[in-house]
């Protein structure tokens, strides 16, 4: 008799421990987890210049885990179950439209894209009473727009987060992906080196708020005349300086890609310089990648390009060979995307450890 109480006693604890640890996960499935020390809730995400090294390595790693639960082990997770994102688009794209919508869907929310012919932003309502309106309708922004102070509008009269989707100083969504796509593939951040070879925009300016924060050295090559922003070359120098990272910027592509890990570029006429096209094109001669590029870089270089590419920037040879992570970068905007979005809207904390940065 006793015998048997004792296995009833048994099944009993066990029956409570399988509830306790089921209550524990579905606690964590809605995101109402502890985040640690590191809380991004409430906040906006304008440029990566107002985000420190262990907030950055707290996104890659909520992206890195979202990756890993939902594409690998197959889990739902409606962490966002209820929420609503507003998608303004000034600008058209592909990746950024394509990886927020099915990301907010996927985590169970509602997004909603305007593009300049479904919203009056700026034309017939003001910036200011858009990011009222929207307040008061959906949870967070996310603003795909021609001028960053726009953005800056937003944030300051709006009471949700507010998310840079790109603009013509920054594109900090693009960076997140393009990190956790180095992480991935060399299992960690610091001491790599990455050598952007281009024009001095908004993907730079990104990656030199950003690369010394996470033990990254940057080199630099532009063609005079188009060099970063001041603004973001001796925020580059300070960063460098507090992290002990090497931080190069010169106008010789070659001496930009000499022992590198990464080599990097973007369009070279973007969305509102067709214009300048002819001319762009006989300043950027001589800044095209391709193998002889790569061939004083190190043995295991790998390649990024944010997309969409043109044979002018990159070739062939480089573009799809071995060494290109440009497909495995352009999935991760989905993971980031998702990761950051989590990250504000409330407490996850992410299951799988740490990553190795």
């Amino acid at each position: 008799m006793g015998q048997e109480n004792e296995q009833e006693q048994r099944a009993k604890d066990f029956q409570r421990y399988r509830i306790t640890m089921q209550v524990k996960r579905t606690f964590s499935l809605i995101g109402t987890a502890a985040a640690g020390s590191v809380d991004l809730k409430g906040r906006s995400f304008l440029t990566l210049k107002d985000f420190s090294s262990e907030e950055i390595k707290k996104l890659l790693w909520a992206s890195g885990d979202l990756k890993h639960r939902i594409k690998h082990e197959k889990e739902y997770l409606p962490l966002l179950h209820g929420k609503s994102i507003a998608m303004i688009f000034e600008r058209r794209s592909t990746r950024t439209r394509m990886s927020t919508e099915t990301g907010f869907a996927l985590l169970g929310g509602h997004p909603c894209f305007l593009s300049s012919q479904d919203i009056h932003l700026g034309e017939s309502e003001s910036c200011r009473d858009t990011a009222r309106v929207l307040s008061g309708l959906c949870d967070i922004i996310l603003a795909r727009v021609m001028s960053h102070s726009t953005l800056e509008e937003l944030q300051k009269e709006a009471s949700i987060p507010i998310i840079n989707g790109l603009s013509d100083l920054c594109h900090p969504i693009q960076i997140l992906a393009d990190f956790l796509t180095l992480q991935e593939h060399y299992g960690s951040l610091s001491g790599l080196t990455v050598s952007w070879i281009g024009d001095g925009n908004n993907i730079l300016h990104s990656y030199m708020a950003t690369a010394a924060k996470l033990g990254v050295n940057l080199k630099i090559a532009t063609p005079k005349g188009y060099k970063p922003e001041r603004s973001f070359i001796q925020e580059a120098q300070r960063l460098s300086k507090e992290h002990g990272t090497q931080f190069v910027l010169t106008s010789d592509p070659m001496e930009a890609a000499h022992d590198t890990n990464v080599l990097a570029t973007d369009s070279w006429v973007s969305m509102g310089q067709e214009k300048e096209k002819e001319q762009r094109s006989k300043d950027f001669k001589g800044y095209q990648i391709t193998m002889q590029t790569a061939s004083v870089a190190r043995p295991d270089w790998t390649f990024l390009h944010c997309l969409p590419r043109k044979k002018d920037e990159v070739d062939d040879q480089v573009f799809y060979s071995s060494h290109s992570l440009v497909f495995p970068q352009a999935e991760n905007r989905k993971w980031t995307i998702m990761g950051l979005m989590v990250s504000l809207l409330t407490n996850y904390c992410p299951q799988i450890p740490m990553l190795k940065f």
